[in-house]
């Protein structure tokens, strides 16, 4: 059995965003050359997610609105945990939202189903974070 693992690195421009990581997920799958077994994807940080989804503009809306509605980031007194930092909104959003995704590569590709995408939310951003790309397979 053959085992590749890659840290894909992003530094968001605002506090929360969604970025379609589907196109870096899928390089990390043709070099390491596995055409049959699992790709996992996850998110390093506390405050950030990797999840599957649609990539569509209002739907990305939506999380942001109804994430909000569940965690909303202020007044930030409201958070028992924000003392030294402002971000107990971002740690309930990634706990919503997820840490990783497990895909099938069933002939060297993604075995998705339609429209399905892997996207990487941050929550708590303006800073360096990383994904883990980790596959196993033959």
């Amino acid at each position: 059995m053959k085992s590749y693992r890659k840290e894909l690195w992003f530094n968001t421009q605002n506090r929360r965003e969604y970025i379609n990581i589907t196109p870096q997920v899928e390089q990390c799958l043709a070099e390491s050359g596995i055409k049959e077994g699992l790709l996992l994807c996850n998110a390093m940080h506390i405050t950030a997610s990797v999840f599957i989804n649609d990539d569509e503009p209002g739907l990305h809306h939506d999380f942001e609105v109804w994430l909000e509605k569940l965690a909303p980031e202020k007044p930030y007194s409201q958070y028992q945990h924000n003392g030294l930092e402002d971000n107990a909104d971002a740690h309930l959003k990634r706990s919503i939202m997820g840490r990783e995704v497990v895909v099938a590569v069933t002939d060297g590709k993604l075995d998705f189903g339609p429209w399905e995408q892997i996207f990487y939310g941050e929550f708590d951003g303006k800073r360096k974070k990383r994904v883990l790309v980790k596959i196993i397979g033959e």
